[in-house]
C-alpha cells in the first residue's frame, strides 16, 4: 500500500496506542511516546507508525507528500467531548454582573443567562447559527481540533429551535473538516413557563422530544443539566431512563455548582459520561469509576466563573475515573474555543500532570464520545487525525499557555490546516 503522506523525523511522538478503552489512574500518564517517529497515511488511514526511518517496504512515489516534524511533538488530533457549539448571539452584556458577584444561577433566575441565548438562538436563522459556528469551528482547528461534540440545549422548551440546532450542526459535519457529533439537550433548563410545573415540561422530553430525535436518527446521545433549581435527579434519572431505551447514550451534566447526587446517578444510569463535577462527592466519583463513567471536567468554566471551586481531577484520577478535557464554549460561562488554553488551565488549576492532559484531550476524550476505535491514538488502521505542535515536548506545550503551537493539522489524511499558509476547508 503506497504511502501518500509521510511525517518523518518527529522529534516527539505521542501515539496514545495501547488500549482500546479510557486510560485510568497512572494509565493515564502512559503517552505511548516515540522518539524519533514516523507516520506513514495512505489516503485517509494510517498504515505504519515507529522509530527511525520509513521501512522500504511501505512504498512511495513523486506524489507523496513529506513532512518534517524534527523539533515537534505530535499527537492525535486534538478532541473536544463538551461543547455548545451552535448558538445564537452572545452575553458580553452580562460580564459586569459577574465582575459585581452575582453567580451563575442569580443571574438566571432574573431572565438573563441561558434564556437570552435561547431568545438569540430561536430568533436566528438556520444560515447564521451556521455561518457563526463555522466560524468557531475554523478557531478551534486552527488549536489542533479535528473532532467536537456539539449539544443543543437552547431551545428551552421550543422544540423547533433545538431540531434547528441539531440540523445546523450535522450539516457542519458534512461540510467542515472538524466532525461534528451531535448531542440532544432538551433538558438544560425549564421553561420560564414550565416553573411551576416542571415535570409537565420533563414528560414533554421523555413522550415527544426524545423519540422523534431517536427514531430520525438525529442525535446518538443525549445530555441533561442535574442541578439544584434545573432538574432533579428523579426527572434527571427519567429523561435518562428514557433516552436509553430509545437507543441514545446518556450524558450528563452533573453536581456543577451544588453536590445533589449526579455523580452517583451517572453511575447508577451507566451515563458514557458525567460533565462539569465540580461539586460532585467523593461517594459518586468512586461510584463512577466503579461503572467506567469518564468524567469530563471543564476547567475554563471554573476560571471564567471565579466561584472559588474545581473538579477534584487527582482524586477522579486515583480513584480510578478516566478524565477527559473539554472547552464547554458557550456564550455563558466559557466563550472560547481554545482547547489548548483549557489543557494549561487542567494542570495549573485541576493539578494533571501534562501527560494526563494529554491523555484527556485525546484518546480519553474520543472514549467520551464513542469514537476511540477510529480516532484519539495513532495506530495502524485508525482514521489519519493528528496534530502538529511547534514545541519540544509535551510539558512545553502545557507550560507555555496562551498561544497557539499548531504548526499543522491533518484531517482524515489531509493538511487542512497549516500556520502561515492556511489550507482551511479541505473535506
Amino acid at each position: 500500500m503506497k504511502a501518500t503522506l509521510v511525517i518523518e523525523n518527529i522529534t516527539n511522538l505521542a501515539t496514545m496506542s495501547g488500549s482500546d478503552g479510557p486510560r485510568k489512574n497512572k494509565a493515564q500518564k502512559d503517552i505511548g511516546l516515540i522518539k524519533n517517529g514516523v507516520i506513514a497515511i495512505s489516503k485517509d488511514k494510517i498504515i505504519y507508525v515507529g522509530e527511525g526511518k520509513l521501512p522500504e517496504s511501505i512504498p512511495t512515489d513523486e506524489g507523496t507528500v513529506f513532512i518534517d516534524a524534527t523539533g515537534k511533538l505530535v499527537t492525535p488530533g486534538l478532541i473536544d467531548p463538551h461543547t455548545h457549539l451552535v448558538h445564537g448571539g452572545s452575553r458580553e452584556n452580562e460580564f459586569s454582573m459577574k465582575l459585581e458577584g452575582k453567580s451563575y444561577l442569580e443571574i438566571l433566575s432574573s431572565g438573563g443567562g441561558i434564556h437570552s441565548t435561547a431568545k438569540a438562538t430561536k430568533e436566528a436563522t438556520f444560515e447564521e447559527l451556521y455561518d457563526k459556528a463555522y466560524k468557531s469551528l475554523n478557531i478551534m482547528l486552527e488549536f489542533g481540533v479535528t473532532t467536537v461534540e456539539a449539544k443543543s440545549g437552547y431551545g428551552i422548551g421550543d422544540f423547533e429551535t433545538e431540531l434547528k440546532q441539531i440540523e445546523v450542526a450535522r450539516k457542519l459535519d458534512e461540510t467542515h473538516p472538524i466532525d461534528v457529533v451531535p448531542t440532544f439537550m432538551g433538558a438544560h433548563a425549564v421553561p420560564p413557563e414550565y416553573k411551576e410545573r416542571s415535570d409537565i415540561f420533563v414528560d414533554k422530553i421523555v413522550n415527544e422530544m426524545i423519540p422523534y430525535i431517536a427514531q430520525n436518527k438525529l442525535a446518538e446521545f443525549c445530555d441533561v443539566f442535574c442541578e439544584e433549581g434545573v432538574f432533579t435527579i428523579e426527572q434527571s434519572r427519567k429523561i435518562l431512563l428514557s433516552a436509553k431505551s430509545h437507543g441514545l447514550i446518556p450524558k450528563i451534566h452533573a453536581d456543577e455548582i451544588v453536590s445533589i447526587g449526579g455523580a452517583e446517578l451517572a453511575s447508577e444510569i451507566e451515563c458514557i459520561s458525567a460533565e462539569h463535577l465540580i461539586s460532585a462527592s467523593k461517594n459518586g466519583i468512586k461510584k463512577m469509576g466503579e461503572k467506567n463513567v469518564i468524567a469530563v471536567l471543564l476547567p475554563g468554566t471554573s476560571f471564567n466563573l471565579q466561584e472559588g471551586k474545581v473538579a477534584d481531577a487527582r482524586y477522579m484520577i486515583d480513584n480510578d475515573v478516566a478524565v477527559a478535557i473539554a472547552t464547554d464554549y458557550n456564550p455563558g460561562s466559557c466563550p472560547s474555543e481554545n482547547l489548548q488554553l483549557m489543557m494549561s488551565f487542567a494542570s495549573i488549576t485541576l493539578k494533571m500532570t501534562p501527560e494526563e492532559v494529554l491523555t484527556a484531550s485525546t484518546i480519553n476524550a474520543a472514549c467520551a464520545i464513542k469514537r476511540e476505535s477510529s480516532i484519539g491514538s495513532i495506530e495502524v488502521g485508525k482514521i489519519a487525525d493528528i496534530a502538529i505542535f511547534d514545541v519540544p515536548n509535551i510539558a512545553y506545550m502545557v507550560y507555555h499557555f496562551g498561544v497557539n503551537h499548531t504548526d499543522s493539522v491533518i484531517k482524515k489524511g489531509k493538511i487542512v490546516y497549516k500556520k502561515n499558509g492556511r489550507a482551511l476547508n479541505v473535506r
